[in-house]
Order: C-alpha cells, then structure tokens, then sequence
C-alpha cells in the first residue's frame, strides 16, 4: 500500500533570512544576500564575492555545549529542524519515536573545523587535535545531531550527492513514508564552506564568478554569467504521511508527489551535453506523479549561473517538457542567495512550497540580458502573482547526480 505524503512543517537559514517567512518575504522583494567576504582575508583570491547567513545566533536553538560540540555547518541544520518542528505544531511525546526519522544531509560537512584542525597539526602537533574534530566535521553529523536533540528514533541517515544533495535527501524521505516505514521525517541539506579552502578549491575549478559586483555575480541564464557564488545555510521540511498529518489536524502546505533521481554517467563535473540524464530525472517526477508537463505550474532550476549548467539545464526540459517548456514559468532563486551546494535543494523546496502558498513566483533577479540559447521564460528581474498547483524543483550535482522533486497543492 502507497501512502500519501505531505509537508507540514518547514524551517530555513539562509543568506537573505533567518526564518522562513524572512527569506521568503525577502524572496519576494527581490533582495540579494551576495557582498563581500568578511569572514576571511580574501588577499590572493581572485573572488571576493559570496552568500554567507547574517545575524545568525546558535544559542536560540541550543546551549553553549551543544554548539561547542558541532561544526557550523550543524548549528544551521538543527536551527532549520527546530523551526520545522515548531512550525509544524506536531508535540513529539504523542508521536510514535520509532517511526520518526531524520534524512538531512550536506555535500562538504565540517571544512571550517577541517581546516582549523588541520592548522592545529602542523603548527602544534597531533596532540593538540580537538577531540571531537571527527565527530563534528562527518557530513552524517547534521542528522546525527537532529536525532539526538528531537529523540528521532527512527532512520536516521544522509544522502550526500553533492550540490543534488538536499533534494535526494527530501525524495528518500518521501519514499519511506510512501512505501510505510515512517510516519514522520525531518528531511533536508545544510552547509557552511565559505572558508579559504572552499573558496579556493571551487576557484581553482573556475566554477566560481570573479564579478566584484554583488547585483552581477549571480546571474543565472544571463549572457554574461561566469559562474556560481558560494552561499551557506540549510532547509529542512517535517514531511508526514497525510493520515498521521490529518488525524492531528496539521496545517498542510503541499503533497509531494513525484521524485525523479538519475545519473549522468558522464564528467565528475560537467553536465551531459545532451541533457539527456536532467531530463530524464525530471520525466521519472512526472511520470511518478502522473502528471505532464502541462501540468507544471512553476520550475525552480538549479540555475547555478555557470555558463555550461544554465545552458544545458535549459535544454534538459526542452528534452523534458517538449514545446511546453517555453510556456513554464522557470526561475533560479540563487540569483538572490547564491548557490548553497547541499542545502540548496532543501531551500529551495522551500521556495517551491511558500510560491504555492502565497501564489508568487520569485524572479531571476540578475537577469538582464539572456543568452541565446536559454530562451525560456525564467521570471526576469521581478517576481509576479501566479495560481500554483504543481511546481518542480531541480538539482544537478558533480558526479552526475540529478534529482527533481514535484509538490502539488493541496486540495480539500
């Protein structure tokens, strides 16, 4: 028996909102979280740009153990947690622990402390290692953590598929309550590697803009994009089967009802030229939710404003959607808060579920000038007023991965 699934619950930090009603108001505006990098000395960088979260406090969500014992990275991921709980008005003591479960994941996990650490051994020895260090840097930590603090006795575990990561995570979810062996799951993505050795690795890969302009460095599908800007945060979703969600008389803010996972089997880091193994990720979603492309209301893509992804990532739903591509709205909310590697699926399912529910798509804000061949209609400069029923969200990440998840608004 297939059971239906829902989301009641969700929690955000992100580089443009601490809060899910702060990002999304923020969203709706327009805003960009992108400026300069304070948190290191960027002499010898050849970027100067990135997303990071502003103003974020850990000891709203745990005490000062808690966080002297996690990575950044894991501060976000139970601070998202704790906000989806609390959203979600769900009293963990009625519910059945055993079967409430955590699938939250991150690409890179602990590379703030990595390279603390790392420090710590060569200027100090091995003595003087943290620790801890293993246990705060694993990426499976994130989750570890939120079972811990939220007593999630059920699966537990992280999806890490690089920048497909927070989407994979949502759709594994999915499955285990649709196919019964949950009845609640905290599923999302978090990261923090906004650090020398991050940003220095993803330049040294030329996969990162060098614009010094915050409003031009992000800007997916432009003609002139020149690559990502590193962004930090985490999403995370309470995703319940609709009968457990129902007899307690949740707010539902939409069903998930299509999940597409495919690899590229090509390049560690480029896409399929072809746009073959996208499209097909995004073909298994509907098929799943047994619906077409007609019926897609909205795409959140994965726009990461690299010249080789927007390219064939358009042309992955052309292949997709067929005619019916050019009559979707389509838009890549990383020109606002720039591309948070394994949180952004999360996130940016997130966006997916608030456009549902206030009934606006947000806009491709850098968008001034498209390339010739992303001649789609990706919501330029300005959001707008729109009537949702289904809308997709995309990741694509290095290694091949490709995940699309499909939510539909609720009805009744």
């Amino acid at each position: 028996m297939n059971h239906r699934v829902v989301v009641t619950g969700m929690g955000a930090v992100t580089p443009i909102g601490n809060t899910v009603k702060e990002f999304f108001d923020n969203l709706k505006l327009g805003e960009c979280g992108i400026d300069y990098i304070s948190s290191f000395d960027t002499e010898g960088f050849s970027v100067k740009l990135a997303a990071s979260v502003k103003n974020f406090d850990p000891k709203a969500y745990m005490d000062h153990k808690e966080i002297k014992r996690m990575d950044r990275f894991s501060h976000f991921a139970i601070a998202a947690s704790a906000q989806a709980v609390s959203d979600a008005g769900i009293d963990l003591d009625k519910i059945d622990r055993d079967r409430f479960g955590v699938i939250v994941g991150s690409g890179i996990g602990g590379l703030e402390n990595i390279e603390k650490e790392s420090k710590a051994l060569v200027d100090k020895g091995p003595r003087r290692v943290n620790p801890l260090f293993i246990p705060m840097i694993i990426t499976n930590m994130a989750a570890g953590n939120i079972g811990i603090k939220f007593g999630a006795r059920g699966i537990c575990t992280n999806v890490v598929t690089a920048c497909a990561t927070g989407t994979h995570c949502i759709g594994e979810a999915y499955r285990n309550i649709k196919h019964g062996y949950s009845d609640v799951i905290l599923a999302g993505g978090t990261e923090s590697s906004i650090t020398p050795l991050g940003v220095a690795g993803f330049s040294s890969l030329k996969a990162l803009s060098v614009s010094n302009d915050p409003l031009r460095a992000s800007i997916p599908f432009d003609k002139d994009r020149d690559g990502f800007v590193m962004g930090e945060g985490a999403g995370v979703l309470l995703i319940e089967e609709y009968e457990h969600a129902k007899k307690r008389g949740a707010k539902i803010y939409g069903e998930i009802v299509g999940y597409g996972a495919t690899c590229d089997a090509y390049h560690i880091t480029a896409p399929s030229p072809d746009g073959y193994g996208a499209a097909m990720s995004m073909k298994n979603a509907m098929k799943e939710a047994n619906i077409v492309a007609e019926d897609i209301s909205y795409v959140n893509a994965h726009g990461t404003s690299t010249p080789i992804n927007d390219r064939l990532e358009t042309m992955a739903m052309k292949l997709a959607f067929g005619d019916e591509a050019y009559n979707i709205p389509i838009s890549s909310t990383k020109s606002m808060i720039g591309h948070l590697l394994g949180a952004a699926g999360a996130v940016e399912a997130v966006v997916c579920l608030k456009a549902m529910e206030d009934g606006f798509i947000p806009a491709t804000i850098g968008l001034t000038e498209s390339d010739e061949e992303c001649d789609l209609d990706y919501v330029a400069l300005k959001g707008r007023p729109a009537d949702l029923s289904y809308v997709m969200s995309n990741s694509l990440g290095f290694g091949g991965h490709n995940a699309s998840i499909i939510f539909k608004r609720m009805e009744g």
